[in-house]
């Protein structure tokens, strides 16, 4: 598999491009701006990128998401429960956030539990709300998105559109804390990290 990280757009979101080494497909997960970068890494590499896919409606994780799906006409994923998120910039905060104003319509609903097919390999969706209502982590071979759900020695806020404290933490328990310690986790901000490393060290996590 390949994997790279993309620091994107105003906020330097973690965007992570990966591809099937045998089929060429690929996925992109946030891509919170810098479309360029983005579209060259794909071009480099002769992917086809198949996939756009988020782990939730914040402005700072969707600046790129129109640009990339009217240039490559992949389409774009979310958890349904962040559509009114997205479609509206003053709840997404891209109208304040000093990047593009972006509202954005999805293609396809994510649900929990689904495993999304990008040539050869297999991507499982966790629904895991308390950051937003539609937040999902991704899973896949050897590591899992988190977006803004889990941080390196942190979680994510719950003060914004949809938040919501013990949700948010009942879904890392539920969801993410079974899963492998050897998982890396790949979040939305900051440094990786991995399940045990968390599960021994994260202060929000007992």
């Amino acid at each position: 598999m390949f994997l790279e990280k993309i620091a994107a757009g105003v906020f330097g979101v973690n965007c992570y491009v990966i591809s099937d080494d045998e089929t060429g497909k690929a996925a992109v997960v946030d891509p919170g701006g810098d479309a360029d970068k983005i579209l060259e890494l794909i071009k480099d590499n002769q992917f086809e990128l198949t996939h756009i896919l988020l782990t939730h409606g914040h402005g700072d994780h969707i600046g790129a998401v129109n640009e990339l799906h009217e240039k490559t006409k992949a389409p774009v994923y979310v958890h349904e429960d962040d559509l009114y998120i997205l479609k509206d910039a003053n709840i997404n905060y891209s109208a304040r956030m000093g990047g593009p104003v972006v509202t954005i319509d999805t293609d396809v609903f994510l649900k929990d539990g689904e495993v999304l097919t990008i040539g050869n390999l297999k991507l499982h969706v966790l629904h895991t709300p308390g950051h937003s209502p539609g937040g999902v982590c991704i899973r896949g071979e050897g590591v899992v998105f988190t977006g803004d759900t889990l941080f390196a020695n942190s979680i994510g806020r719950s003060d914004l559109e949809g938040g919501n404290y013990d949700q948010l933490i009942a879904s890392i328990q539920s969801k993410l804390m079974t899963l492998d310690d050897e998982l890396t986790v790949l979040p939305g901000h900051g440094p990786a990290s991995t399940i045990g490393i968390e599960r021994m060290t994260n202060p929000y996590i007992k």
